[in-house]
């Protein structure tokens, strides 16, 4: 059976608070975008080479799409290799929602001596699963000094003598290589990191997956055959990147305020996903599943099927004013 994070074992139902339709002159269906427009919006999930820094490889993406700006959704050191989600554009403060995302690596650990397979899983259950107490490396961004992490599952998949390979799914922030550094202190036999590579990034898989190399002949194909097959194909919608949010579908006419952070009020809201609590992360969409905004719940699912109240602290506003503009002749 496979392992799953958090956010894939939460099975999230629809609740309707008031039906409504969607006006098809308003907004537009992300699939349908216009290609210009998800170069400088959107997201492509590149799997990053061993040599670049995270960093280097989401300017290289943006030299490649020739835009502004683009985003990372956490760091990998230059060794590692893996899914590397980078927003684009004006999209690029998605990015913040996949760094607090579950991870998964697949990795091999290299015992200093051989282990017995029974001593080991034992090791693993008794002591490296659920909450963890974590001091990050030497060499790091963060303050150095114990942190609580949670690990999600640990699952051995193979042992060839003093090598070890698992994959691992953790809370963000979670050391790898200091994970198998301590395993190995707890055995008693010393342990380090022989590979690395990230297999999941929050809702982003290895299935979507394109390399640097993918990413340039698709742009060059766009640019030069005229064929935005390959490179529509390369660059999600950004709303891909809120598949792990709750979600919160509002009316057309409560859209225009949002764009201006205004807060989501009850009344705005014609549907919803159940098992929201306070103080959530939530993704406000419009009916035509277009990502408004971000915001904390303020109250749950059930206050948000009622009349009245503040039901989301509007705190990250991604679509432009003037999409779903009224006007006289609508």
């Amino acid at each position: 059976m496979q392992s799953l994070l958090p956010f894939e074992k939460t099975k999230r139902e629809v609740l309707t608070r008031k039906e409504a339709e969607t006006n098809p002159d308003l907004g537009c269906n992300p699939e349908e975008r216009k290609t210009e427009e998800i170069i400088n919006y959107g997201i492509v999930n590149i799997d990053k080479p061993k040599g670049p820094t995270s960093h280097q490889v989401s300017d290289f993406v943006q030299k490649i799409l020739h835009i502004n700006k683009s985003g990372h959704s956490g760091t990998l050191d230059p060794a590692v290799t893996g899914v590397l989600p980078v927003a684009l554009g004006r999209g690029t403060r998605i990015v913040q929602t996949l760094l607090t995302a579950g991870k998964e690596y697949v990795a091999i650990m290299h015992l200093h001596k051989e282990v017995d397979e029974e001593a080991l899983k034992k090791t693993i259950q008794g002591h490296f699963l659920g909450k963890i107490r974590q001091m990050p490396p030497i060499k790091s961004s963060v303050k150095r000094q114990l942190r609580t992490r949670s690990i999600y599952y640990f699952d051995i998949l193979e042992i060839d003598g003093k090598d070890v390979l698992f994959n691992v799914g953790t809370e963000a922030g979670t050391y790898i290589r200091k994970l198998i550094h301590d395993i190995g202190q707890k055995l008693k036999v010393g342990a380090h990191m022989a590979e690395l590579r990230r297999a999941k990034a929050g809702p982003f898989d290895e299935s979507t997956l394109f390399t640097l190399h993918e990413l340039t002949d698709a742009y060059h194909f766009y640019k030069e055959e005229q064929n935005d097959k390959f490179i529509r194909k390369a660059i999600q919608p950004l709303e891909n990147g809120v598949k792990h949010l709750p979600k919160i579908w509002v009316f057309d006419t409560t859209v225009e305020s949002l764009c201006h952070g205004v807060d989501l009020k009850v009344p705005g809201i014609s549907r919803l996903n159940d098992k929201i609590a306070g103080n959530d992360i939530v993704a406000i969409m419009t009916l035509k599943d277009e990502l408004v905004a971000l915001g904390t719940s303020k109250m749950n699912s059930d206050g948000m099927l009622q009349d009245k109240g503040i039901a989301v602290q509007t705190e990250k506003v991604f679509m432009q004013p003037g999409a779903y503009r009224i006007s006289p002749q609508n």
